[in-house]
């Protein structure tokens, strides 16, 4: 190998590290800012409950924001997805101060959502910039996209394993021709995951904790139990799509964007505060929480997909990870009165199972599992991602994920899918 390729090896290698460590560091810090705001908006809505009924002027808020400045990004995770496929124009980067302006005001008043979306778009606009910066091409610019979407994961979760592998999986049902990653890609994924992991360890951003104290073995009888629960959370995360989806095109009906997630507002505010409902405002961390030592009614879990589908499709902003975990804990917790496994296991299952069915990232997931409950019940959370990927049909949260491969083979005669 002569001294010039020896020389060009190290300078690109040198570059794609040092673009993972601005990325890691940029995206890292945006998160952990955009993590104490939402718990300080979270904490002032818990003190001060009657803003709630501000919600609809939130929404309006929000739809002007996007109507007169942001209509280029107005698609936010789905515009990621499609730029990885078919590379057009750099990301906007009003993408990132206009989605968490848009997530604060929605958690501030009392809407239903989460905080992946925010953290990965700020991630993704974030990223693309260094385009222009290194003058990228449009292949380099999909390794771009990778890096931010994988920052932005591993920094709001604090599980840099999964969201190396979330980045890499999700947009590895969005490729449409080509099915692999270069190698590169996977180890720069990894390498941006942990600089935005210890980006917000620095800053001292604490991140939630789970348990699960109590192991069952092994047996014939839990493996079907493990079934059971992934069948269950597939169809959860199939109707929690379908929902948001469905919102979505409804809302759509009305012809000025910004009257959207105002008359969301309204019907949203009544529905919370008047019924008091406010347990499914926001994250609902408490509440998943909670699920790990408590029964929660049966029908929690409906409602939480209800109120989330209703809020996203109205226009309002944040993201649909956490309602999904909010979503399959609750189903978990709920179904541990009928199956005799304990409940924190339950919990668990469920929290990563639903996750997994709506995003199409059974890996990622099952390693996320691992990350946040520890290699114990890792055979239990691989079965139950893995049945719920399979069973939650082929359309997930992103409309621009193109599922292909035996998923898609198997759900193309599926009515519901």
């Amino acid at each position: 190998m002569t001294s010039q390729k020896l020389k060009k090896i190290f300078l690109t290698t040198f570059k794609w590290i040092l673009i993972c460590v601005l990325i890691g560091i940029l995206s890292g810090s945006a998160s952990a800012f955009f993590l104490v705001s939402l718990e300080f908006v979270t904490q002032f809505r818990i003190h001060h409950e009657w803003i709630i009924w501000l919600l609809p002027f939130g929404g309006l808020l929000i739809g002007f924001s996007y109507y007169y400045w942001g209509e280029s990004v107005v698609k936010g995770n789905n515009l990621l997805l499609e730029e990885y496929e078919n590379p057009k124009k750099v990301i906007p980067f009003k993408m990132a101060p206009l989605v968490l302006f848009g997530t604060l005001i929605t958690h501030l008043f009392g809407g239903s959502a989460g905080r992946e979306g925010t953290a990965v778009q700020m991630g993704g606009a974030i990223a693309d910039q260094f385009t222009r910066i290194f003058k990228l091409d449009n292949s380099e610019r999909k390794i771009l996209i990778i890096l931010g979407i994988s920052a932005g994961f591993a920094s709001v979760f604090g599980t840099p394993l999964a969201g190396a592998i979330f980045a890499l999986e999700v947009l590895y049902f969005s490729e449409n021709k080509s099915r692999s990653f270069r190698t590169s890609s996977i180890i720069l994924s990894f390498l941006v995951a942990y600089a935005a992991y210890f980006t917000v360890e620095f800053w001292q951003v604490k991140h939630t904790h789970y348990s699960i104290p109590e192991i069952p073995e092994i047996s014939l009888q839990t493996i079907v139990y493990t079934i059971i629960v992934g069948i269950l959370s597939g169809f959860s995360a199939l109707l929690f799509s379908r929902s948001t989806h469905f919102w979505g095109s409804l809302f759509s009906k009305i012809k000025y964007p910004p009257l959207r997630p105002f008359i969301g507002g309204i019907i949203l505010a009544i529905a919370i505060a008047g019924f008091g409902f406010t347990k499914f405002s926001g994250l609902g961390v408490p509440v998943i929480v909670d699920s790990f030592s408590n029964a929660n009614p049966w029908y929690d879990f409906l409602l939480k997909i209800l109120f989330t589908g209703f809020t996203l499709g109205a226009g309002f902003k944040g993201g649909e990870v956490t309602p999904l975990f909010f979503v399959g804990a609750t189903l978990g917790s709920a179904l541990s009165l009928i199956i005799p496994m304990p409940i924190a296991l339950l919990a668990g299952l469920g929290f990563v199972a639903v996750f997994s069915g709506a995003t199409h990232t059974p890996i990622a997931c099952t390693v996320m599992g691992m990350e946040l409950f520890g290699f114990q019940p890792g055979i239990f959370i691989a079965i139950a991602c893995t049945i719920a990927y399979f069973s939650s049909g082929s359309v997930g949260i992103y409309k621009s994920q193109i599922v292909k491969g035996a998923k898609f083979k198997l759900y193309q005669k599926w009515p519901l899918s």
